[in-house]
């Protein structure tokens, strides 16, 4: 192999339901969202990432968005072809060469996934020019990411809240001991925020305005301590047919919030139920490592802890925990080998 190694690049990807990120040369050089806008009449990719983003809900019949991933597996192969195809082309290191390395690549899969899913995701990178793929499990990821050494004969509970999936899982010795993997994850919450500001104030907004809902004034628990302003709120009145502004505060979307946050909480009760002892003693003395975008929910750790009786701790970077993990397994394969699916 070694006289062939300067002809393969690696590089690592954390292939999310919202935002694809991929690490090369130890630096994150792609991150942007999975959504592909594409021509209707040709079939041809116009735009993807942040380009198609921006025209999510404003396009008109010649021109669609498609996410290609939901709930964190991909749903439409072709699109999500291209897409990953574009994301290495737009890679800086590899515009530079004038011949298409081949690839070793090591990507993030949900702990739920099915064996059909799991090929699809294999089969779109080897199409890619992928010589050498990998999968590693997210929840696994995103534990080397926040910094445990899993090969420790020591419990850690990570909690992945990502766009699609929850993935909620119990590590020890370099392996998954149990985990739930659940479909409620940002998208919910965004749907949640859509459904709620059509029922309680008559407004219809659309996706990406219920996104930044959730980011400016998102909330899972009503009494935090530094809790963010009022936000004004545009969409169209139900009733008159007219653009229309409303005020909502932080109380309103964490009642919207509240049924969906419920389900995560039953769930990692139920994680924690399935746990064996000796874990168990170890979670109780660690605590719990929270991880992704969705982690990033005001209040959300302060509730899980209330609901657990445990220390919940947010990764530094919870956005880049999962990427940022998937990278180190990518430079230590060899350490690493054992967790990762050929």
């Amino acid at each position: 192999m070694g006289f062939f190694d300067f002809l393969t690049e690696e590089i690592a990807i954390d292939l999310g339901t919202a935002n694809t990120l991929i690490i090369h040369n130890d630096k994150v050089v792609v991150d942007s969202p999975s959504i592909v806008a594409r021509d209707r009449m040709s079939g041809k990719i116009i735009a993807v990432g942040k380009e198609a983003a921006m025209m999510q809900g404003k396009t008109h019949e010649n021109i669609k968005t498609i996410r290609p991933l939901k709930d964190g597996v991909i749903a439409d192969f072709d699109a999500s072809e291209k897409m990953i195809n574009m994301f290495i082309k737009d890679i800086p290191a590899l515009k530079k060469k004038w011949f298409t390395p081949s690839l070793r690549m090591v990507v993030c899969i949900p702990s739920g996934i099915t064996e059909v899913e799991m090929r699809a995701v294999k089969e779109s990178c080897e199409r890619v020019n992928g010589k050498e793929v990998y999968l590693i499990h997210e929840p696994m990821a995103a534990a080397i990411g926040i910094g445990i050494d899993i090969m420790q004969p020591k419990g850690n509970m990570v909690i992945d809240i990502g766009g699609g999936t929850t993935e909620i899982a119990v590590i020890a010795l370099g392996g998954i001991v149990c985990d739930k993997s659940v479909k409620i994850a940002g998208d919910v919450f965004t749907n949640d925020i859509v459904y709620f500001m059509r029922t309680q104030h008559n407004l219809y907004v659309g996706e990406r305005t219920a996104e930044k809902i959730k980011i400016q004034i998102g909330a899972a628990t009503e009494d935090l301590e530094n809790p963010p302003e009022e936000m004004s709120v545009q969409g169209r009145d139900l009733l008159t047919g007219k653009p229309k502004q409303v005020q909502i505060s932080y109380r309103e979307i964490a009642k919207a919030l509240d049924k969906s946050i419920l389900r995560i909480e039953d769930a990692v009760m139920e994680t924690l139920s399935q746990t064996p002892p000796e874990l168990a003693a170890d979670i109780y003395n660690t605590g719990i490592y929270l991880a992704g975008g969705g982690s990033m929910l005001r209040g959300l750790d302060k509730r899980l802890s209330q609901k657990t009786d445990l220390p919940v701790y947010i990764a530094e970077d919870p956005l880049r925990a999962v990427v940022r993990g998937t990278g180190i397994c990518l430079k230590n394969l060899n350490r690493y080998r054992s967790i990762l699916i050929k």
